[in-house]
């Protein structure tokens, strides 16, 4: 187990960090898509965005991994239009949430949810044309098996697109992303969601997750071809692409 995989959300709990993750995320989805775009200024929107960019036009199936209140989800079917889109999380509490978006929406016949584990995807082998995982991954608990699991339902030639967190190198924009993501961010995210932990668990996951070259050779190691990072925002985050 590598040291992503053992960052957990509260120190203090015996469970396990995939349950762990599970109840952060149900405590905080009422408040989740405020401040992800309030504390990220709306450049997440822009970020998720250019990531759909890297998906094929043709791809008519999708899965979105760790959806959340299925942003990206509802972004992917705004910028191609596909037949379906499926978003599994564990996180019932945000999947409500999607679920309620999606409803208003009405696009309840494109994009479906369901509780669902990353790295047990109840989906026959080259089932979807995409999959896709915005700002999830670094939350898995075994970070491989996941891989391995998006890489499986995948049909041959499918894509994978994963848009996730990295960590700026250059002086002087890694000073303060670094005191921005270790100070300000916890503070507020703690006011709004009344949450002591998750967005303490933010920073600290993010720090501890393999970016950049280390999660291309993980994806390499999984069996993905043609892989590609590019870097968004002076490094803030990242899209990875591959093809099975």
């Amino acid at each position: 187990m590598n040291k992503a995989e053992t960052v957990l959300p509260y120190k203090n709990s015996d469970k396990g960090k995939k349950k762990q993750v599970a109840e952060m995320f149900d405590n905080i989805a009422h408040k989740y898509d405020f401040l992800n775009h309030f504390l990220s200024m709306n450049i997440d929107k822009i970020w998720r965005k250019k990531s759909i960019k890297f998906l094929s036009k043709n791809a008519k199936t999708i899965l979105d991994v760790a959806t959340g209140t299925g942003d990206f989800a509802i972004q992917i079917q705004k910028s191609l239009n596909p037949e379906k889109i499926i978003g599994i999380d564990i996180s019932t509490g945000m999947l409500k949430v999607g679920e309620e978006k999606v409803k208003k929406k009405n696009l309840s016949d494109i994009i479906s949810f369901q509780e669902g584990d990353s790295e047990n995807i109840q989906f026959p082998d080259n089932h979807f044309d995409a999959a896709t995982v915005a700002f999830g991954v670094r939350n898995f608990e075994n970070l491989q098996k996941g891989l391995s699991e998006m890489y499986r339902v995948l049909k041959p030639e499918g894509e994978l697109v994963v848009l996730e967190f990295s960590r700026p190198e250059k002086f002087p924009i890694k000073q303060l992303y670094n005191f921005y993501f270790k100070n300000i961010l916890p503070t507020v995210g703690r006011v709004f969601s009344k949450d002591n932990s998750a967005y303490t668990y933010l920073p600290a996951s993010v720090d501890a997750f393999p970016y950049g070259e280390k999660f291309l050779a993980k994806m390499k190691e999984t069996g993905f071809k043609n892989i590609k990072e590019k870097k968004l925002t002076f490094g803030i985050s990242s899209i990875y692409y591959g093809k099975k």
